[in-house]
């Protein structure tokens, strides 16, 4: 098969996101299984060199492979579409709100869709409230950022104003979410059509930025084991979670099982990871997709 017809194609990763380090290692995957199959592909880093630079240098597409703000909230996007140059994944609009997990929320919920019960807190005592009405344990988390990153499980009381002021570091919307405890999910859904479910099976306290990219001891499992008709669910939900946000190309879908079975569509993920860690590329796998043809497959829907 002919690779030609890409043209010049620019890997986009790096920039300066907390998220940086973790785009650098899927943005090297990328671009080795790009020129692998022979694409004229080249890193193209934001942090390092301005974006209209893509046009003096003759780039013809992105595969846009940046994590975090400025790679997933529809910045880059727009930039891309203004400079004329076709890219990767979701659009403005749907990069943009799946980049805010309060927002994105607000959207499946009128759309019928379930989520894990959640408030908006304001301070510590704010927090304090929260945990007496969705219990304790329970997640509070900065609204804008990836990677768990900011994320922290809370526990007790006396851990409110830390577990305040970790997130609010990040971002000035912080979310304190009930803990769904039947186990953790993920749903890769290609060009709107879902994938096998990722069961993650951290060793850690939850699926952290450690677990994520750095331990070799969380477990994954794929097919994720669960029923038939569960595995079922999982996927129309996620497939009708992508749909709703308007997401196009590629987007992973997390999501939990509660204890009694009833799945939660947690946030979406409009630049999925791509390392050796990586849950897209696992789905993927089982569906007979090799990494390098995934990436092709990507690839293609800037066409």
């Amino acid at each position: 098969m002919t690779t030609k017809h890409y043209g010049k194609v620019a890997v986009i990763m790096g920039g300066s996101s907390n998220e940086r380090e973790v785009s650098l290692m899927s943005g090297g995957g990328v671009l080795a299984a790009l020129q692998s199959r022979g694409v004229d592909a080249h890193a193209f880093d934001p942090a390092e060199k301005p974006l209209a630079a893509l046009q003096t240098e003759g780039f013809d597409r992105a595969f846009l492979i940046l994590h975090g703000r400025g790679g997933e909230d529809g910045t880059i996007q727009g930039a891309l579409e203004f400079l004329g140059v076709p890219y990767t994944g979701c659009g403005v609009m749907a990069s943009a709100i799946a980049m805010d997990k309060w927002r994105t929320k607000l959207l499946w919920e009128a759309a019928g869709l379930p989520v894990p019960e959640y408030r908006i807190v304001e301070s510590a005592d704010e927090l304090v409230r929260a945990a007496d009405e969705l219990g304790l344990p329970l997640f509070v988390k900065p609204a804008h950022e990836g990677s768990s990153v900011g994320v922290v499980k809370l526990k007790t009381l006396d851990q409110c104003q830390a577990a305040w002021e970790e997130a609010s570091k990040h971002d000035a919307i912080v979310l304190a979410e009930r803990n769904i405890a039947g186990g953790e999910f993920t749903c890769a859904v290609l060009d709107g059509k879902a994938l096998s479910t990722v069961r993650i099976i951290p060793a850690t306290e939850f699926y952290d930025f450690e677990a994520k990219y750095i331990r070799d001891d969380t477990e994954y499992r794929c097919p994720a084991g669960l029923s038939d008709a569960d595995e079922t669910l999982a996927r129309q939900l996620s497939e009708k979670a992508y749909k709703v946000l308007g997401a196009s190309g590629w987007a992973r879908i997390d999501f939990l099982a509660d204890t009694d079975g009833t799945l939660y569509l947690l946030e979406a993920n409009t630049a999925p990871g791509m390392t050796s860690h990586s849950l897209f590329p696992m789905a993927a796998r089982e569906a007979g997709l090799s990494y390098e043809d995934l990436v092709l497959q990507v690839l293609d829907t800037t066409l």
